[in-house]
């Protein structure tokens, strides 16, 4: 499935989005493996991280009140780096901005029609070259899983847990050590935060007094002798 949220605080954008986008897919013959949701306002899209988290594509509307578009697009950064963002909009005066939170698209309301369907043709060679997934042999079956949405893994004696945000919490075990997944994934923003956990540094809201606090609400304890090194990792993050 595909996930797609329209955003605009004008009712009349968000039924003509919903509309041309739901006529798209259906000339594609997609009309089942794609699933729409609308929302009034940045504030109310980012009201539930299940929402933020769930969202392959993202339609904005930029001059909104409360969460305008860009401030919209910053929170949905914080928690997926391949939500595939476009800004519509009455003016192009946001490019620079755009850049910053890695936009694909900015449409011009006037000419939705002939826009979105461009916008979509482009989008869909795009997202044909997406590898931030990765096969998994789990227990119980093999599964492909976008790395963005793996909180963390657990180490839990010959077992490993991966906890996966699809969107809500899900668990998920395999054989194997948690060594072999750290060199796996090393190169994906994972932090090896203790012994027995690797965490996803897309999903770390704060860290304070030797706890790691995640997305999902849970909390990791870190060993005072790696607590240095990691918030070192964090902060070359951050810069």
């Amino acid at each position: 499935m595909i996930y797609i949220a329209i955003c605009d605080d004008e009712k009349y954008y968000r039924e003509q989005l919903k509309s041309l986008i739901t006529k798209y897919f259906d000339e594609h013959l997609l009309s089942n493996k794609v699933e729409i949701k609308t929302f009034s306002s940045g504030k109310e899209i980012c009201e539930k991280r299940s929402d933020i988290m769930k969202y392959d594509i993202a339609f904005l509307d930029i001059n909104m009140d409360e969460f305008n578009g860009l401030e919209t697009a910053y929170r949905i950064r914080e928690y997926r780096s391949d939500t595939r963002i476009i800004f519509v909009t009455d003016f192009f005066n946001y490019a620079l901005e755009g850049y910053k939170v890695d936009a694909f698209r900015y449409i011009m309301k006037d000419t939705l029609e002939v826009s979105i369907i461009e916008c979509l043709d482009a989008l869909f060679k795009k997202l044909e070259s997406i590898t931030d997934k990765m096969n998994f042999r789990f227990i119980g079956g093999e599964k492909s899983v976008l790395l963005d949405n793996i909180e963390y893994i657990e180490s839990q004696k010959h077992r490993l847990i991966f906890y996966i945000l699809e969107p809500e919490l899900t668990e998920y075990s395999i054989y194997a050590k948690l060594d072999d997944i750290e060199v796996l994934l090393k190169e994906n923003k994972f932090l090896r935060i203790h012994k027995s956990y690797l965490v996803n540094m897309r999903h770390i809201i704060k860290t304070n007094n030797y706890r790691m606090a995640l997305t999902s609400g849970h909390e990791l304890s870190i060993p005072k002798l790696r607590y240095r090194a990691v918030k070192e990792a964090l902060s070359k993050i951050e810069d």
